[in-house]
């Protein structure tokens, strides 16, 4: 085995229990792992699948703990690239904006709209850090995705789509559903940032498969109405569900068949891997040497 690459996965809702139990990762062991920004949402687990060596963390903690405003963006990512991850896969439940991505379908996600607010969004608070991050979400990653999806039959995956992240707990207003897909955004999610750009202030290479659970609120029905009633929402609930078991198998299986060749991974470098080279704009001698030692595991090659 080589572990010149390590994958790590971010699971959503649902994706992280289901990938450990279903997906047959062997040398399992989890490990408690304290970073600067504190305790990630669960201790990450490292195994191998086949010969391609993961790092596995739960977005939302044990028993879903964590609401997307509260979970430990920075912790988590910063976890991941100490345990010598070199590409992130994350997974997500979205709401769909367009009838033709279907709930119960997967969407490789090729760019995003930030509007979340109360949330840490750099690691580097002590000096001027700018990466770039035209295109968030990482192309060779993307293009080995894609090209796994095109190995698995009854299984919709989009290849490309617009994720609008709002801020959260609370859903979109049907007003603000309408405004997004006015925008062109595809997907309305609440976790895709700031774990994107950590990742590529952290160099890993990072993907999205979004797990489309229901149309968000602005698709109606047939009488356009669109009033709540607690039977509706109850009906509403257990269709959601259906559709994010159905959307999690169908992300294990892509993850399964990505998994099985990632030659491309080792032969394609990916622009985040180098994504703080020009990125630090403070003067190096400038920056506080403890701070240079604090976040040593992102920077450090640099100094």
């Amino acid at each position: 085995m080589t572990a010149d690459i390590r994958v790590g996965i971010i699971g959503g809702t649902g994706f992280g229990d289901a990938l450990l139990d279903r997906m047959g990762v062997n040398a399992v062991e989890s490990h408690g792992i304290e970073t600067p920004f504190g305790a990630p949402s669960s201790p990450v687990v490292t195994g191998w699948y086949g010969e391609v060596p993961l790092a596995i963390l739960s977005r939302h903690g044990d028993g879903h703990m964590f609401n997307p405003s509260a979970v430990p963006y920075r912790a988590n990512v910063y976890a991941l690239k100490a345990c010598g991850c070199t590409h992130v896969v994350a997974s997500g439940a979205t709401g769909s904006l367009r009838e033709g991505i279907v709930p119960g379908s997967l969407v490789l996600c090729d760019q995003l709209i930030d509007r979340t607010s109360n949330r840490p969004r750099t690691f580097f608070e002590r000096a001027a850090v700018h990466v770039e991050l035209a295109d968030p979400f990482c192309p060779v990653m993307r293009r080995w995705l894609q090209k796994a999806a095109g190995k698995l039959n009854d299984i919709v995956v989009h290849p490309r789509g617009t994720y609008v992240c709002m801020e959260g707990p609370s859903f979109s207003t049907r007003a603000e559903s309408h405004l997004y897909r006015s925008w062109g955004a595809d997907l309305v999610g609440m976790t895709a940032l700031p774990e994107a750009r950590l990742a590529r202030e952290a160099e890993m290479a990072y993907a999205l498969v979004a797990l489309p659970t229901d149309y968000d609120c602005w698709r109606t029905g047939d009488d356009g109405a669109g009033e709540a009633t607690a039977s509706a929402g109850e009906s509403l609930l257990v269709e959601v569900m259906a559709n994010l078991t159905r959307a999690t198998d169908a992300a294990i299986a892509l993850l399964q068949a990505a998994l099985a060749d990632v030659s491309e991974l080792r032969q394609r470098p990916s622009p985040a891997h180098d994504a703080l080279r020009l990125g630090i704009w403070s003067a190096k001698e400038k920056i506080d040497p403890e701070e240079v030692e604090r976040l040593s595991v992102l920077w450090g090659k640099y100094f």
